[in-house]
């Protein structure tokens, strides 16, 4: 690279594509943003920004805007299905500002993709651009979109996510596996179940073939969850078909009453088949890598998908800006840096569903009695190694090593 800082194309404008243009515009790069959407919003969702990710959002001058868009929960409890019996409870407020030196915030997509569309630059985002191709050309990659427009820039970020034009242009065609469940999720308002006092709390209940996940958003006002539920067969992969609430109801006939009345209080609810893929061997070719979903898409059941984009952003940031290294060089570096982390993350995440779902029996036993002990995946102290996680010490480090080769 020369003194003169590259010109960056980001194919994607969601959490990761717009952390990654945040960060890199921080840095002194000429940023662009081209989203395919005619406007960019989250349909209801929930999601999880873990210390690993929040610190990098704080040091991104972001910090104000999370505290208010997020919620800090006092604690993650596990629980049993049908009595309601607490497995695991795991402290979080108190515990883990001192110990990872920052919080863990439950939040709203919406309004965190909000955050960072208001950060960064409106002149720079580009809606309407849905990605047709992509040419490497010298120094400069050409890009073509299907209104006719185009574009072109020394580097290009495909952070376009789970069905990534950009890695279907770079690696071709998928084949995701269906993981053999699918998922419900949708948004309460807080004061319609006030009768149940929930705690400010993140809860995940247990039972054979399924689990439910529920956890405070937008500042409290609204509840988020999750049903994740075993099924024999799915065809479409979609975070936006409608589903239906008696259906999820009665998927839980049975169940804890609060499980119940939680789902009875939505008003819509989406539904969609978890699809899971072999982490890739590889991100980029020449001047164009991946981001996010768009190379390593994370079924939710360790809550890092969103965290190990904004990770992504902050790495390949690093990697850019490290002064010496040429363009292809430095994507490598990155891809060498994250790759390893993010495919045992991918790993960890699939075997998850398994543990959640066992049936009541000896394994189930088993299972609460590490958990009664503190051994369990979801223990602070099991993920620690995913939370103590600090992109520029890592990337500081990573980068005293010799050219990446592949």
């Amino acid at each position: 690279m020369t003194n003169h800082k590259p010109s960056i194309a980001i194919i994607g404008g969601g959490i990761g594509g717009l952390s990654a243009a945040l960060s890199l515009l921080r840095a002194g790069f000429d940023v662009h943003v081209n989203e395919q959407a005619p406007a960019l919003r989250e349909v209801g969702a929930g999601l999880v920004i873990s210390p690993n990710a929040s610190r990098i959002l704080f040091s991104l001058g972001l910090g104000e805007a999370l505290e208010s868009a997020g919620v800090a929960p006092f604690a993650w409890r596990q629980r049993r299905w049908r009595d309601g019996q607490t497995l695991l409870l795991s402290p979080m407020a108190a515990v883990m500002p001192p110990r990872f030196g920052h919080p863990l915030y439950t939040a709203h997509r919406a309004d965190i993709l909000g955050m960072l569309v208001t950060a960064f630059p409106a002149e720079r985002l580009h809606l309407g651009r849905k990605l047709s191709g992509i040419l490497e050309i010298d120094d400069r990659v050409e890009l073509s979109f299907d209104d006719g427009s185009a574009a072109d820039a020394n580097i290009v970020i495909g952070a376009d996510g789970i069905h990534s034009t950009v890695r279907s242009l770079l690696f071709g065609q998928e084949n995701p596996r269906f993981t053999g469940c699918v998922a419900y999720r949708g948004l309460v308002a807080a004061e319609k179940l006030a009768q149940l006092n929930l705690p400010l709390e993140s809860q995940l209940w247990m039972g054979p073939g399924k689990h439910f996940v529920h956890y405070p958003v937008s500042g409290g006002r609204l509840v988020n969850f999750v049903c994740l539920i075993e099924r024999e067969s799915w065809t479409k992969e979609s975070w936006t078909e409608p589903g239906e609430v008696a259906d999820a109801l009665n998927a839980y006939d049975g169940w804890h009453e609060q499980v119940r009345t939680i789902i009875s209080a939505v008003e819509q609810t989406f539904v969609w088949g978890l699809f899971d893929r072999e982490p890739l061997p590889r991100w980029s070719v020449g001047r164009v890598t991946l981001l996010g979903d768009a190379c390593h898409p994370m079924l939710p059941f360790l809550a890092q998908g969103a965290a190990q984009a904004i990770e992504d952003a902050a790495v390949l940031t690093a990697c850019l800006a490290n002064p010496g290294n040429d363009i292809a060089d430095a994507l490598r570096r990155y891809e060498r840096l994250r790759l390893p982390r993010t495919a045992k993350i991918q790993t960890i995440a699939r075997g998850n569903m398994t543990r959640n779902h066992l049936p009541d029996g000896p394994e189930q036993q088993k299972r609460d009695a590490e958990m009664a002990a503190g051994q369990a995946a979801w223990s602070i102290g099991a993920t620690a190694w995913i939370y103590d996680y600090k992109a520029d010490e890592a990337s500081e480090t990573y980068l005293g090593l010799p050219p990446a080769t592949l």
